[in-house]
C-alpha cells in the first residue's frame, strides 16, 4: 500500500488527536486583531474555510496564493489553507520593497495577495487580481465557509504536486522561485523533527520568519506532534526571554543574530535565565563564531544545535547536535565541534565537486525553479544539487562550510575564506558584527576589507569614557595577524552602525560589495 504524503497529514493528525489542545498563541501586538488561543480543531476549521473562500473567488486547484506578512497565526493557517487543499502557497519576505514584491507576484502568477496591514503604505498598490488586507477583510472571506458549513473543493492528494513556491532570500539580484512538493516538505519536516526530537510536550517559539522555507518546516513538524506554537512578530531579545519564561518554551530556530539578541538581553536579565536546562535552539543561516556557541551553553544553559541548508533543500542538509562522545569535553571544546555545519541528515547524501562546491542529493531538494528551466538544469546537473557553497568534508563526514562560492576572495592568486577572517574578527571582544568582502585592488586584483560594527565597551556610567576602549582599524588588523596568515588579513577596516541583512539574518554581501565595484564590468578583478 502506498499513500501520498501531503502537508494535510500534519494538520489532520493534530485535529484528530489534539483537537481541544491550544495550538497557536498569536502575537498580541499586531495591527490586525489576534486570533486568540486557537485550538487545533479551530485551526483546521480556519484552514478549510480559507480553502472555501478561495473556491468562492474562482481559483482553480494549482492556483498560486501569496501572502506577505510578519509572523502571525494567519500566516500559519495560510500554509495549510493553501497547500493542504490543492493550491500553491507563496509566502513572501515582508522586508522586500514594492518592486521586489511585485516581481514575485507577477513571476509566480499569484492571483491572490494577502497583506499585513503594517505594509499597506508601501505595498498597498501592488497589482494583483485579488488583494486582501489580513484581518477583518481577509477574515470576512475566509470565515464564510465555516459560517455556512461549506466544504472545500475536493482535491486528489498528489505528493509530487507543488505545495509552495519559496523565493530565494537576497544573495542574488533577482530571487528565484523554489518549487517544493508535498513530498519535499513532508520528508523535511519528518527528518528535521526526528533529529531535533520534536514531541507533543514541545512549546515552539516562532522567532524564525514563517515565510523563510516555510519556517524551515517546523510549522508542519510541531503541528504533526501536537506541540504548541507561540507566535513572535518581531525579534527582540528581552521579549524572547519573557515569552520563554511565560509560556515554557522549549524550542526555537533562528539565525546567529537571534542568539546575539538573546545574549545581550540575558546580560541585563534579573533572575535565572528562562529555559536554562530545558531550551534547545537550532541555528542556521551563517556559521556562528565559536565563542558565541560556547556562550549559549555557559551563559544561557541552552542546548545549541546547528544545521546547514538552503531554500532549495527545504532546508535540511546537515545536522550538528551534541553527542555522547563529546560529553567529556569542556564547553569551549564542544563549541568547536558544534561550529561545523554537521553530518548528513537522515536520507541525505553529500559530496564535493573538484572546485570544492558542496553537492547534495536528498528527498528535500527542490522540484525546480519556477519557470526557469535553464537555472533548474544547472542546479541539478549530474544528479546532484549544486549548493553554491564551498565546503570541506572531514574524515568523520562532518561538513565545514568554507565560503559562499561567489564570495571567495582571490587576492594575489590566493583563495581567502571570508568566514575564516570573520570568525577571527569575532573573537575580538569589541566586535559585535562583521562582514568581510573583496574589493578591487590594482596590485592584488582583490584585497580584503572588513566592515565592522563595534560593541559599546565604554564605561556607561561615565559619558566621557564612551568608546574609550574601542579598537581602531590597525588594532583589528593586528588582531587578525596574531592568528591568520598575513595574506588572509584585512588590508582595511571600515566601521559601520549596521550591516545589511535579510529577514532571516543573512548578510547581504552583494549589497555590501556593490559600492566598491560600481562602474566595473565584472564583480571580480
Amino acid at each position: 500500500m502506498e499513500i501520498p504524503l501531503t502537508v494535510a497529514d500534519h494538520l489532520r493528525r493534530a485535529e484528530l488527536v489534539y483537537g481541544d489542545r491550544v495550538a497557536i498563541i498569536d502575537e498580541p501586538e499586531q495591527p490586525a486583531s489576534p486570533l486568540t488561543n486557537l485550538t487545533y480543531r479551530r485551526t483546521a476549521d480556519l484552514a478549510r474555510s480559507m480553502a472555501v473562500g478561495l473556491d468562492d473567488l474562482g481559483l482553480e486547484l494549482g492556483a498560486r496564493v501569496a501572502m506577505v506578512s510578519h509572523n502571525t497565526a494567519r500566516l500559519l493557517v495560510f500554509l495549510f489553507g493553501t497547500s493542504a487543499f490543492g493550491r500553491v502557497g507563496v509566502p513572501i519576505n515582508f522586508r522586500l520593497n514594492r518592486e521586489e514584491v511585485q516581481f514575485i507576484v507577477d513571476h509566480s502568477g499569484a492571483e491572490v495577495l494577502i497583506m499585513d496591514p503594517e505594509l499597506e503604505e508601501d505595498l498597498g498598490d501592488i497589482k494583483v487580481k485579488h488583494r486582501l488586507m489580513a484581518g477583518e477583510e481577509s477574515d470576512a472571506l475566509f470565515n464564510r465557509g465555516m459560517n455556512e458549513g461549506a466544504e472545500p473543493r475536493p482535491w486528489t492528494p498528489d505528493e509530487g504536486a507543488t505545495a509552495t513556491i519559496n523565493y530565494t532570500s537576497g544573495t542574488t539580484a533577482r530571487p528565484k522561485g523554489v518549487e517544493m512538493t508535498h513530498r519535499n516538505l513532508w520528508l523535511n519536516a519528518a527528518v528535521f523533527g526526528w533529529h531535533t526530537g520534536v514531541n507533543d510536550r514541545d512549546v515552539y517559539l516562532h522567532t524564525l520568519p514563517m515565510f523563510h522555507c516555510n519556517g524551515w518546516g517546523m510549522p508542519y513538524a510541531v503541528t504533526a506532534m501536537g506541540g504548541q506554537h507561540i507566535v513572535l512578530r518581531k525579534v527582540d531579545g528581552p521579549e524572547i526571554l519573557r515569552r520563554i519564561e511565560h509560556h515554557g518554551v522549549t524550542l526555537l530556530c533562528g539565525a546567529p543574530a537571534v542568539i546575539s539578541a538573546v545574549l545581550d538581553a540575558a546580560a541585563d536579565w534579573d533572575g535565572p535565565i528562562p529555559g536554562s536546562g530545558t531550551m534547545r535552539i537550532v541555528v542556521a543561516g551563517a556559521p556562528p563564531p565559536t565563542r558565541t556557541i560556547e556562550r549559549v551553553e555557559t551563559e544561557l544553559g541552552w542546548e545549541f544545535i546547528q544545521i546547514y541548508g538552503l531554500t532549495e533543500t527545504a532546508p535540511l542538509v546537515t545536522m550538528n547536535r551534541n553527542r555522547s562522545e563529546w560529553d567529556h569535553l569542556d564547553a569551549g571544546e564542544r563549541a568547536s565541534m558544534l561550529s561545523r555545519a554537521g553530518a548528513p541528515a537522515l536520507g541525505v547524501s553529500i559530496d564535493t565537486a573538484p572546485d570544492g562546491e558542496l553537492l547534495t542529493c536528498t528527498n528535500h531538494v527542490l522540484k525546480s525553479y519556477w519557470d526557469q528551466p535553464e537555472e533548474t538544469a544547472a542546479a541539478l546537473a549530474d544528479g546532484w544539487f549544486h549548493t553554491g557553497d564551498g565546503a570541506v568534508i572531514g574524515d568523520d563526514n562532518y561538513v565545514t562550510i568554507t565560503d559562499r562560492k561567489k564570495d571567495v576572495i582571490i587576492s594575489g592568486g590566493e583563495n581567502v575564506s571570508s568566514i575564516e577572517v570573520e570568525d577571527c574578527l569575532f573573537s575580538h571582544p569589541a566586535v559585535a558584527e562583521v562582514a568581510v568582502i573583496g574589493v578591487p585592488d590594482e596590485k592584488w586584483g582583490e584585497t580584503i576589507k572588513a566592515l565592522v560594527v563595534l560593541a559599546d565597551v565604554g564605561d556607561s556610567d561615565d559619558p566621557g569614557n564612551q568608546g574609550a576602549d574601542l579598537p581602531g582599524e590597525q588594532d583589528l588588523i593586528d588582531h587578525c595577524r596574531d592568528s591568520l596568515a598575513h595574506f588572509k588579513c584585512p588590508t582595511s577596516v571600515e566601521f559601520r552602525d549596521e550591516l545589511a541583512r535579510t529577514a532571516t539574518g543573512k548578510l547581504q554581501k552583494f549589497k555590501l560589495r556593490a559600492p566598491y565595484w560600481e562602474g566595473m564590468a565584472k564583480q571580480v578583478n
